[in-house]
């Protein structure tokens, strides 16, 4: 393993060729995240990328045990930018008073604790059930408007529309904020985890911080009528409930938040599930056939290309993960994606299997303390997809020769694009003919 004599990690070891080059936003890591990484989990499983200033983990055992073990590992730089703003950046958060607080899934201890069971009743799985019919007829009316096309690009035409209102939805948003809220989960992804370039993190900010705006004047609202159903409903009656719980801050930070984990998430799951299966036809074909596989499919398309491709921790006191010392105050990367391809916990982990032994062993929704809640409703929203394009379309095909791009991040992956094509006089259900 060769090393670079002139770059040392914070323990004083020298960095190796491979930590060296590592580029979360170069080609062959956004081309795919957990593919990209076999060479290290073989040669270097924990490394210091100096390029990042982070420990990247990449073994599915270590990523696993940093998930758990919340006393050394600590969630409070999830939501922090991977660069740094620009000094005229901040001025321009300032003017608009961005100061978003916690959001659960950067906090920590007791507090923790007790903020996540209070937001935990609209992700039971009764509630969820709920919504099923009212997500089925969504999906529905989505596919009707391009089913007899013949043509179709479904991130742009269904998975970019239809999760976001049954995010709103599901979080009690009015519907006349659709625009403003889609838009900035474009804006927050590239803010906290791309390399804009200064210009573009002034627009950005610009967009933010006017969303910040609106996220207060959106919780003032829903503050005047809080009986309604919805998650940002139930926080403020849990908040008035049990007084100091949640404060205004936390209020509009779940705002903030919650909407990119309630939909951009699915959005990108979901796109990536349908570009599996239909680079994989022989089982698109074996899923038309029996729905009943669906739920196999959903769970090997998170393994095999989550929409969440790292997450990140910070070690509160010297550790050691996989044999390498990491000082106290050191950042790490972990890396979901690869830790879905370890070969040691997954047989053959580059093959789209939909009957692999648990694949829901993935790390895709996290683990212990800080696991998805929204994993129940995200897994439904997919198998609605799949199964609707199963019945209508299943002579669709991916469109030859296109190029598949995916926003240039660390940590969120979905395909910006994903064209399909079909001929419409061969819709199964003859209302979808022309």
């Amino acid at each position: 393993m060769t090393t670079s004599p002139d770059l040392k990690s914070p323990t004083g070891c020298p960095v190796t060729g491979l930590a060296a080059g590592f580029d979360p936003f170069g080609a062959e890591y956004q081309a795919h995240p957990g593919v990209s990484m076999a060479d290290a989990r073989t040669e270097e499983p924990v490394f210091y990328s100096p390029e990042l200033d982070y420990w990247v983990v990449t073994r599915y055992d270590d990523v696993k045990e940093i998930f758990k073990d919340t006393e050394t590992f600590s969630a409070s730089i999830t939501l922090d930018q991977i660069t740094p703003s620009t000094e005229e950046t901040i001025g321009i958060l300032i003017e608009h008073g961005f100061n978003p607080g916690l959001a659960l899934v950067n906090e920590d201890g007791e507090s923790h604790r007790e903020r996540r069971k209070a937001h935990q009743g609209p992700f039971k799985g009764k509630e969820v059930e709920a919504l099923l019919p009212r997500i089925q007829e969504l999906v529905g009316s989505y596919v009707d408007t391009f089913v007899k096309k013949g043509r179709a690009d479904l991130m742009a035409d269904l998975f970019q529309e239809a999760p976001i209102t049954i995010a709103l939805i599901f979080m009690g948003i009015p519907d006349e904020d659709i625009a403003a809220c889609r838009q900035f989960t474009l804006d927050q992804t590239v803010f906290m985890y791309g390399r804009p370039s200064p210009e573009e993190q002034k627009q950005v900010a610009s967009n933010l911080g006017r969303y910040w705006e609106f996220t207060g004047e959106l919780v003032e609202k829903i503050q005047q009528n809080a009986d309604g159903p919805g998650w940002l409903p139930h926080l403020i009656r849990e908040s008035q409930d049990k007084p100091g719980l949640f404060g205004e801050n936390e209020l509009q930070t779940t705002a903030l938040a919650g909407l990119v984990a309630a939909h951009e998430t699915t959005t990108n799951a979901s796109g990536n599930a349908m570009r599996a299966l239909l680079e994989n036809p022989e089982t698109w074909e074996r899923v038309c056939a029996d729905p009943a596989l669906i739920p196999k499919a959903v769970e090997e398309s998170l393994r095999y290309d989550g929409s969440v491709a790292a997450w990140r921790r910070l070690a509160v006191k010297e550790t050691t993960v996989g044999g390498v010392t990491i000082p106290a105050g050191g950042k790490i990367m972990m890396i979901t994606s690869s830790a879905n391809h370890d070969e040691a916990v997954f047989e053959d982990p580059e093959v789209f299997d939909i009957d692999r032994d648990r694949p829901n062993r993935h790390m895709t929704f996290g683990f212990g303390a800080h696991a998805c809640m929204g994993a129940t409703l995200a897994r439904q929203e997919m198998r609605i997809f799949i199964e609707e394009l199963a019945k209508r379309l299943p002579h669709m095909r991916l469109v030859e020769d296109q190029e598949i791009t995916y926003l240039p991040n660390t940590s969120f992956r979905g395909p910006l694009n994903l064209l399909v094509e079909w001929d419409p006089q061969l819709n199964p259900v003859p209302a979808d003919r022309p």
